[in-house]
Parts: C-alpha cells; sequence; structure tokens
C-alpha cells in the first residue's frame, strides 16, 4: 500500500507537465499497451489512479488552480485615454471676432496604484487553494484505492465462492453417477436416484448464482479501473486468505497518526490557513487605491498654438463601502471551517476506533474457524462420503454432513473477506499503512 500513496504523489508531480508534452512523451507514442487482464491487488490500484474517469475529473482542479495563480500575479491594466474636442466640425468657423475654440487634442494615462499590499494576498489565497486542491485530491486518491481494494476482495470472495459451489456440484455429480448403478444392480431404490438428483439440480443453481456474484465484482472492478465495457474478462491474482499483522499501537496512538496523515483533515487545515490570508485580502480591499494620471493637450487657433501637461490623483471615498459584506463572510466561513475541522476530527476518530475493533474481530474470528471448525467439517464430511459409498449411511446423512461443510467453508471465505476488508479500511482510515 506504500507504493500506492508514493505513486498517487509522483502523480500530482507529473500534473505539473502540459498535457501535450505527457503526449508526446517516450512511452505514449503510438497506441496504448492493451489493459491487463490478471492483476494483482496494487496492479489494479495503480490502473486506477491512471484511468478512473472521476479521478480524472478531479485532477482538472489543479489546472484550475493553476489559472487562479496566474490570475492573482496579474496587475491592473493602465487606461489610454485620446480626446479631440472643440473641433469646428459644423462650418461655424473659428476667428478673433467669434472667440470660438480653439481646438484641442488630448492624451491621457491613468495608472491604478493598489495599495495595502492586495496582489501579495491575492497570490497568498491562490497558492493556499492550489494546495487545497492537491490535497483534495490525494483524498480522492485515498477513497478510490478503499474502493478499488475492497472491490478486488468482493472478486476474490467471488471466486472462492464459485469454486466451492463448483466442487460441490462434483461430488453431488459423482454421487448421481454412482446411485445409477446401484440402482441398475438392484442396491438402492430408485427414489434414491431422484433424491440425489434433485440436490445436484439445487447446487447448480448455487453455481449459476456464485457465477452471477462473480461477474457483478468483475464489472464493478471495470468501472472502477475505468476500462470501457468488452469481452475481455478481467481477474485478480492471489488468495482470498492472506497472512496479515498489524502493528500492535493504543488507540491514542493510532488516533494521533491519522490526524497526522487524513488527506481530508489536511485539506480542511489548510482551508482554514486560505481562509485566513483570505481574511488579510478582504481587509486590504477596504483600503481605497489611487489612480494617478497624466495628460498631454495641445491647443491649435488662431491666435496660436500651445502645448500643456496635466497631473491628475483619483482617491474614492469610502463613505459607504469598505468591504464590510466580504470581510464578514471571511470570517463566517473561517468559523465554518473551524467546526468542520472539528467535526471531522470527531468523524475520524470514530472511524479508527471502529476500523481497529473491527479488524480485531475478524482475525479473531478467521483464527476460531481455522482451529475449531474447518478440520472437523472436512473430516465429517470425508467420512460420511466415504461411508455412504460404501453403502453404510443414509443420502439424508451425507447431504447433512455436506451442507455442513459447505456452511462452513462459506463462513471461512466470509471471514477472510471480512478480515481483508478490515485490513483495507483500518489502513484508509489512519491514512497510511500499518498492517500487511
Amino acid at each position: 500500500m506504500m507504493f500506492v500513496y508514493l505513486f498517487a504523489l509522483l502523480g500530482v508531480l507529473f500534473l505539473r507537465l502540459p498535457a501535450a508534452a505527457q503526449e508526446m512523451s517516450p512511452g505514449k507514442v503510438g497506441s496504448p499497451p492493451a489493459p491487463l487482464s490478471s492483476l494483482t491487488i496494487d496492479q489494479a490500484i495503480g490502473e486506477a489512479l491512471q484511468n478512473n474517469l472521476n479521478l480524472l475529473a478531479e485532477r482538472v482542479n489543479l489546472t484550475i488552480a493553476e489559472t487562479s495563480l496566474i490570475t492573482a500575479r496579474l496587475r491592473p491594466n493602465p487606461v489610454l485615454s485620446l480626446g479631440a474636442s472643440h473641433q469646428d466640425l459644423l462650418g461655424t468657423g473659428f476667428s478673433q471676432q467669434n472667440g470660438a475654440g480653439p481646438p484641442e487634442f488630448s492624451g491621457r494615462i491613468d495608472v491604478p496604484m493598489e495599495r495595502g499590499s492586495k496582489r501579495q494576498f491575492r497570490i497568498d489565497v491562490a497558492n493556499y487553494a492550489k494546495e487545497v486542491a492537491e490535497v483534495q485530491l490525494l483524498e480522492s486518491i485515498r477513497r478510490l484505492t478503499l474502493e478499488v481494494a475492497l472491490a478486488c476482495i468482493d472478486l476474490l470472495q467471488a471466486k472462492a465462492n464459485v469454486a466451492l459451489a463448483v466442487d460441490n456440484l462434483h461430488t453431488l455429480e459423482e454421487v448421481v453417477r454412482l446411485n445409477e448403478v446401484k440402482v441398475k444392480d438392484g442396491a438402492i431404490a430408485p427414489v434414491e436416484l431422484t433424491r440425489s438428483r434433485v440436490a445436484m439440480l439445487q447446487y447448480r443453481g448455487s453455481v449459476k448464482r456464485a457465477e452471477l456474484e462473480l461477474a457483478t465484482a468483475k464489472t464493478k472492478l471495470q468501472s472502477l479501473l475505468g476500462r470501457p465495457t468488452t469481452p475481455d474478462e478481467i481477474d485478480i491474482r492471489g488468495e482470498l486468505k492472506a497472512s496479515l499483522r498489524a502493528a500492535d499501537l493504543p488507540l491514542p496512538t493510532l488516533e494521533t497518526q491519522a490526524f497526522a496523515e487524513r488527506p481530508d483533515i489536511r485539506a480542511l487545515e489548510n482551508s482554514q490557513v486560505r481562509s485566513q490570508a483570505e481574511l488579510k485580502l478582504q481587509l486590504a480591499q477596504a483600503k481605497v487605491d489611487y489612480v494617478w494620471g497624466v495628460e498631454y493637450l495641445r491647443q491649435q487657433g488662431v491666435n496660436g498654438e500651445g502645448n500643456m501637461l496635466g497631473f491628475f490623483l483619483s482617491v474614492p471615498l469610502p463613505l459607504f463601502s469598505r468591504n464590510q459584506g466580504e470581510i464578514a463572510r471571511v470570517e463566517a466561513e473561517g468559523e465554518q471551517l473551524s467546526r468542520q475541522l472539528q467535526a471531522l476530527k470527531a468523524q475520524v476518530r470514530a472511524e479508527v476506533k471502529t476500523a481497529l475493533q473491527e479488524f480485531q474481530t475478524e482475525r479473531e474470528l478467521v483464527e476460531s474457524i481455522e482451529h475449531e471448525l474447518l478440520q472437523p467439517a472436512e473430516q465429517a464430511r470425508d467420512t460420511v462420503a466415504y461411508t455412504y459409498r460404501a453403502g453404510a449411511s443414509s443420502l439424508v446423512e451425507f447431504l447433512d454432513a455436506q451442507r455442513a461443510f459447505n456452511d462452513t467453508m462459506q463462513s471461512y471465505y466470509e471471514a477472510q473477506a471480512s478480515y481483508r476488508r478490515a485490513v483495507i479500511k483500518l489502513n484508509a482510515a489512519l491514512g497510511k499503512e500499518v498492517t500487511a
């Protein structure tokens, strides 16, 4: 799982490269390689991080944050004004007698001067927003990793159930063939053969249901991996049973690790920092900006010509609007983020506690089944099967033993799957790998 988080961080860094450069990079020339049909859990997670459609959409938030940073760095544009006034366009005529005119031509430049370090505060807000987007992407990666890993466990469990159902069906088919021989020899009544055939048909139905669950698990995993619907089969390599261990850490230590590692907590903490920077920006927005202007004026009249310069300073009077609304909004958002962080920490604390309890319970259940149920159930089935073939037990006893063995194995597979899920959930709740 550490490979997964390292892969995720590298993916965030590579997002800074232009899309065109990524498309022209080695390894992407030509058609992409065909997806593998048989994957490990880590390979499935890696493929999902590359191709999952929702995650690809989430990555665009980083591009949006980059564009906001570009906008924040921009300075206000100067304003160029050109004018021509007192022009004799109506044919009146300018003379010394009528005193009209003279015609004037002007050019003026006004330059806004931002005060209060507004530009720097805008850049700070945009930088913090980008950091929030990056951490939110890591949170999406954490959630997707959890979903894919759980889907892989579902698929492994479905495969184990199919194998168990097929094995049971083969056992009943052998019994049916044996009973057909016995009926021909007159060793058993025909009704015994009919009962065995009915049991065989029931197990065929179990095989079909198990195969349907397997197909459903494959479809779900295929969607998470971002693969198009194709006739190619997808499979997960490995066994449902796994040798897992957990670090023997107390609950307070695990909670502290979760608070330090969880991306969703870091996202809210970064949002608080961004909110503080935005508050500084809104306070700076309350300060008025100056506009400096320079004007060149030329007059051309009957009495002569003249060139003049003018200087201007514009200062808004903050009599009514002093950005009170935006300041109050940012202060309220800061309080809201603080409460959300407290609520999230309480939720994470509950998640860690629940995940740890689930892990410990499922581990004890797996060990109990392995030590107390598996061997007796298998021995009972084999013994009854042997005695039934020898004619020393009834079909009812054989079916009861087979059903007890089947129920035991299904319980064992469910316990193993629940144990693996508990491990995955505990790692996801902590935001790092503490079980292996």
